[in-house]
């Protein structure tokens, strides 16, 4: 059972569609909080589910009225908002991110608290035998190695949720007032002495991931953009090398018309470098337009999320 005194631990789990996992989430990671000898909370925001979630969440509140915090958004704001909302909330002095398809085993979290008490500020989880696709497994590590490179962020693995944090980076975070930026590298490069643990994966426990091909690339796309502006200066370069072809290859078919006199069919190498820098250019303006759309985000008033329901025993 839960200890007396302030809350030591604060347990974050951003819940969609997920009926058929709460169950043995339920089963399995509270007796694993139970037995840390700390005083903890959960914290679940229900991102909009259109299944039956929030019926089993309430049941848990009712079972567990101590330990067990609720926060219901009444639509589906994305992941990132509905840990975003659980962190302003938050009583802990260290807080843990965890899935709710089992995926991550909450019985891994003891070892992330040990990094944490041994003084590191933030503790990411890295899956040491993962169980997805092979497709997806090794889309992932070619991703971390771009994003390692682009962003100078190093992190063994950004798809693990399993992740162990201080308050004060909490606090950085809530205060950054962030809208896509992926939360594990924001919390990195807050962090002073960050560390990482392997942890291990299993198959999603019941139902399908809430994760489609697209928004991983959007994603991962957020995270590169949000981070460095290497996208826009590596295409500066390249735009400058095109310029520099392009002059170039003026000079070479301006001297070959002179020397050797007009070619016939000649005009459709020139449609085609012509198409070719049309798609470049049109590359670019997506590009600025993505990180003119990013200050468009942050710049505007409109409320991030509205929580429905806060459900709670209050002490």
């Amino acid at each position: 059972m839960n200890v007396s005194g302030p809350v030591q631990l604060s347990i974050v789990i951003p819940v969609y569609n997920e009926e058929l996992n709460l169950p043995t989430l339920f089963a399995r990671l509270y007796p694993v909080l139970d037995g840390l000898g700390r005083r903890y909370e959960i914290l679940f925001t229900n991102d909009g589910s259109h299944d039956r979630s929030i019926e089993l969440l309430r049941a848990q509140h009712a079972k567990r009225p101590d330990v067990t915090r609720i926060v219901d958004f009444n639509a589906n704001y994305g992941q990132h908002m509905a840990i975003m909302a659980a962190f302003e909330r938050v009583q802990g002095d260290v807080i843990v991110t965890l899935d709710a398809d089992l995926q991550n085993p909450p019985e891994d979290i003891p070892a992330l608290l040990e990094r944490i008490d041994a003084g590191h500020d933030y503790v990411g989880g890295f899956r040491l035998k993962r169980h997805d696709s092979f497709f997806r497994t090794y889309a992932s590590k070619i991703i971390n190695g771009v994003r390692a490179v682009m962003t100078n962020i190093q992190m063994t693995d950004q798809g693990c949720m399993l992740r162990a944090y201080k308050r004060p980076i909490i606090e950085a975070i809530v205060r950054s007032g962030a809208i896509n930026t992926f939360i594990p590298a924001l919390a990195y490069s807050f962090s002073s002495n960050p560390a990482e643990v392997g942890v291990h994966h299993e198959e999603r426990h019941a139902g399908v991931s809430n994760y489609s091909f697209y928004r991983l690339v959007r994603l991962n796309f957020d995270l590169i953009t949000g981070f460095s502006l290497a996208p826009l200066q590596l295409f500066t370069l390249f735009a400058m090398a095109c310029s520099a072809g392009s002059f170039v290859l003026v000079l070479v078919l301006a001297a070959r018309r002179l020397i050797i006199g007009p070619e016939e069919g000649g005009i459709f190498t020139l449609f085609g470098v012509l198409f070719f820098l049309i798609s470049v250019t049109m590359v670019g303006i997506g590009l600025i337009g993505e990180y003119v759309g990013r200050t468009y985000q942050v710049v505007r008033t409109r409320q991030r999320y509205i929580v429905k329901e806060m459900i709670e025993t209050k002490s």
